[in-house]
């Protein structure tokens, strides 16, 4: 378990003051400027030996991904980019960051912003965390008035100022090129890459896109050093992690971890255990809705960390723990994600556009069997064209909870598929 002095997020909860005097006496804001005075290139290969991979989602290495962007600021200014549009079914870690730590994510701002040469960033939240919104608000308007942002930022001799961007609630707004589009004020539809935002990001300058729980991090990385992130996990699983853990729990929670934690050890530790016990848990989805399910027998020994669930044909994703006992219809349950992907596909690729609805209208008829045993192939076999064919990352959430379904859960897929056809013959 890790241990309280370990713990970067320390008002995940709320329980304390989560404006500027209640932050600086947690440790925030604690000589800022002796960070920026190293310089950038030393605080992005610090970040580089932290370990740190992105936490929003894709697994990036954090250090490696600032590192892209041009070392000289030419006639195109840089920018930071903040995506803050958390939208993945299960997941609300960054929405607690926002509301009850804002502090972290402002400092964290300016540091990233220094290291990657930006004088301004951005920082896009979802339509629908509005309280998260204010308390950001909040949060800069404070840091101006203390000097820690603004004209010579904490006496850094550097300039850097924030904004609060607030998105309309677009799942798709969540990828980084379509968030660039939605923050130019156009339709929120991802770009083609290359060029990467490092070359052409928002209004065509270098940019850096980062989660919110990658920035909010960074400030104590590297007051800590690296050398203290990277005990964390395995290697190249480094550092502590926040989980969202929510479904058929005792006790549904956000917790900070070590990754690499047991995925039965953070459930039965934090969450209270699986409801009715763990031989009761049916599945587990391991990093919000976009990655397939694991059984139980998985469950028992799986490791909370990018490549152990790489290595199960899974994901850790956002690190949402959506947990499913034996009461769940998990056909229904899979099923009812196939259509918020069908909703929420911005509708640019064909294979994305037609596939995600094709795909949820076959779910809908396998939840109460009306399909034929080989519609189960061809189920799979669509979502095989749909994956790794579209220009964002849609498409293969749409298809990986079909593929984990068919994967671990065929028989009950062909058992509903026979008792219907009994009832039919009966009739």
């Amino acid at each position: 378990m890790l241990a309280d002095k370990d713990r970067i997020f320390t008002n995940l909860y709320g329980i304390h003051d989560w404006r500027l005097a209640g932050a600086r006496a947690r440790g925030a804001w604690d000589n800022t400027k002796a960070i920026l005075d190293r310089g950038p290139d030393a605080i992005v290969d610090e970040m580089k030996k932290s370990g740190l991979r992105g936490r929003g989602g894709a697994g990036f290495p954090t250090g490696l991904k600032w590192s892209f962007m041009p070392k000289e600021v030419k006639d195109r200014p840089h920018y930071l980019v903040v995506n803050a549009d958390e939208s993945e079914p299960g997941t609300c870690k960054d929405r607690d960051i926002m509301r009850h730590d804002p502090h972290l994510l402002v400092e964290g701002c300016l540091v990233a912003g220094f290291a990657m040469r930006a004088h301004a960033g951005y920082i896009y939240v979802r339509g629908e965390f509005y309280n998260e919104a204010e308390h950001l608000k909040i949060a800069i308007q404070e840091a101006y008035d203390a000097g820690l942002l603004g004209k010579n930022a904490c006496g850094s001799g550097w300039d850097f100022d924030l904004y609060v961007h607030r998105g309309a609630g677009a799942y798709i707004c969540g990828e980084e090129t379509a968030l660039l589009e939605s923050l130019e004020g156009k339709k929120g539809m991802p770009r083609l890459k290359p060029p990467f935002p490092a070359g052409a990001g928002l209004y065509g300058c270098p940019s850096t896109v980062n989660n919110v729980e990658s920035i909010a991090v960074a400030p104590t990385i590297l007051r800590r050093g690296a050398a203290w992130f990277s005990s964390f996990g395995r290697p190249n699983n480094a550092g502590t992690k926040l989980f969202c853990i929510s479904g058929h729990v005792n006790k549904p929670c956000n917790v900070e971890e070590a990754m690499s934690i047991p995925l039965r050890e953070l459930i039965d530790t934090h969450a209270g255990g699986v409801r009715g016990g763990w031989d009761n848990l049916l599945a587990v989805i391991p990093g919000g809705a976009s990655v397939p399910l694991l059984p139980k027998e998985i469950c028992d020994t799986v490791l909370m960390d990018f490549d152990a669930l790489r290595d199960q044909k899974s994901g850790l994703g956002t690190a949402a723990v959506i947990v499913m006992d034996k009461s769940t219809d998990i056909v229904k349950a899979i099923a009812r994600l196939s259509y918020f992907y069908k909703h929420e596909s911005c509708g640019q690729c064909t294979p994305c556009r037609e596939g995600t609805g094709w795909m949820w209208r076959v779910m809908e008829r396998m939840v109460v069997g009306d399909a034929r045993i080989e519609e189960i192939d061809a189920l799979e076999d669509v979502t095989k064209q749909v994956e790794g064919h579209t220009i964002c990352a849609l498409g293969d959430a749409a298809a990986w909870p079909i593929q984990g379904l068919i994967r671990h859960f065929r028989p009950e897929m062909e058992r509903r598929i026979r008792t219907r056809s009994r009832q039919l013959a009966a009739e």
